[in-house]
């Protein structure tokens, strides 16, 4: 591989709120991307909101000024997208069995040698290496929402990855743009081990009556300098995902402040997933790109 955009094909399995951030910020450097859906309603959705994303990231100047967006195919033959490219994000939900379930079936398609990235949030690499053709190529990526603006990356090295996938991977983030620092692998990682537990803990005080969700974050953000707020934040994340990650959580470390709460249980079941909803901890009037 190389930092030349030419150099690279992605295929981004999974059209959601990461998947369509990714596709986005690939094709917005110059590299072509193929995304895979599990259906043409879905793919349809995926069009507009990477469209809209696009627009958003030139309008921001988060993207090389005067590059012309790659080509962005869209398909729901996970043979088709993955047999001619470099690479393969997945970028499913955050359920172990599901992530699993994607990578073997995209060894098992790939040409040795194509780079293989999970988009993990919390499950851990060498979870989903036991299922994979050659262990020593796969390895995980943690992009943070949104990933056209936020240009540092967590990348997740298991116990089998290869050094060969660690400067392939190197390589590919250099041309997308985004810095990275570089975790062993370990159930939540960095990001999400200090982060999820933290949002779980602010919605709990909000349940037990001690703050309001806009007091809650105002004091986080007043005093602790954080940019959006731990609730605010779980809206940005998606409820039902970052439900989904403390339960990886909660059952690889047995720790109680991953269990998640019952108000966002609440939410969950209400179908208030965050802005992607249009109300979460927060209503935001209509439903968000």
């Amino acid at each position: 591989m190389s930092t030349d955009p030419g150099a690279h094909r992605l295929a981004v399995v999974g059209g959601g709120v990461m998947g369509t951030n990714i596709a986005a910020l690939a094709i917005g450097h110059g590299v072509p991307v193929v995304l895979v859906e599990v259906g043409e309603q879905e793919l349809a959705q995926a069009r507009e909101t990477i469209a809209f994303k696009l627009r958003h990231a030139q309008l921001t100047g988060k993207l090389p000024a005067g590059r012309t967006p790659a080509e962005l195919v869209f398909t729901v033959s996970l043979k088709d997208a993955a047999e001619a490219v470099t690479t393969v994000i997945e970028a499913v939900t955050e359920i172990a069995e599901t992530k699993i379930e994607v990578l073997r079936e995209v060894s098992r398609i790939v040409r040795p040698g194509t780079l293989l990235i999970s988009n993990t949030s919390c499950i851990p690499i060498d979870e989903m290496a036991a299922a994979v053709a050659r262990p020593e190529e796969l390895v995980g990526v943690h992009f943070m929402n949104p990933a056209y603006m936020i240009e540092m990356v967590e990348v997740i090295r298991g116990p089998r990855t290869g050094d060969d996938t660690m400067k392939a991977v190197t390589e590919l983030l250099e041309t997308l743009g985004r810095a990275c620092l570089v975790v062993n692998d370990a159930p939540g990682f960095v990001i999400n081990r200090v982060l999820h537990p933290l949002i779980n803990a602010a919605a709990l005080l909000v349940q037990n009556g001690v703050a309001p969700v806009e007091v809650v974050d105002g004091l986080l953000e007043g005093c602790l300098g954080h940019t959006t707020g731990p609730l605010r934040t779980a809206d940005l994340i998606g409820l039902d995902n970052l439900v989904d990650s403390l339960n990886v959580l909660y059952e690889r470390t047995g720790d109680e402040s991953c269990r998640p709460c019952d108000l966002m249980l609440d939410l969950v079941r209400a179908g208030k997933h965050g802005r992607k909803t249009g109300e979460g901890f927060y209503d935001y009037g209509k439903v968000a790109s």
